[in-house]
């Protein structure tokens, strides 16, 4: 199957409930024994085949019972819900995965539970160690 290339240019904003460092990115168990976090991209510019992306929010959050890497997580993710059909249906594929592509295609294989789509508006504040996103 020909997937349709995409990229985008992005900021992004992560956080979780483990000590500094996050341990799961080296494959070690997490702070509390969980792990919980959440992340957004706003996308500076970027492109699903010829539907701009220019300017919209993705995001997510998940909690997984273990280490990330051992999998059985539920997710939920998060689309623009100023993206017109065509680019939601790109941020679609590109955040479950579907379109193929890093970190999505390797972060949804530990996911066991992904909740339906929400499309909400986002608030990015770019700003160092102080931005933020809701």
């Amino acid at each position: 199957m020909d997937r349709i290339k995409w990229w985008f240019e992005a900021d992004y904003l992560q956080a979780c409930n483990c000590e500094y460092g996050c341990p799961c990115e080296f494959q070690a168990p997490p702070s509390h024994g969980f792990c919980e976090g959440a992340g957004a991209w706003r996308i500076n510019s970027g492109k699903y085949g010829q539907v701009s992306l220019d300017g919209l929010g993705l995001g997510f959050v998940a909690h997984w019972p273990q280490a990330i890497h051992l999998g059985n997580g539920t997710g939920a993710l998060f689309f623009d819900d100023h993206a017109k059909p065509a680019q939601r249906d790109a941020l679609v594929k590109i955040g479950s995965g579907e379109a193929g592509g890093m970190p999505f295609e390797l972060i949804v294989t530990t996911l066991s539970k992904l909740l339906e789509p929400q499309f909400v508006p986002f608030r990015f504040h770019i700003n160092g160690r102080n931005s933020t996103v809701r």
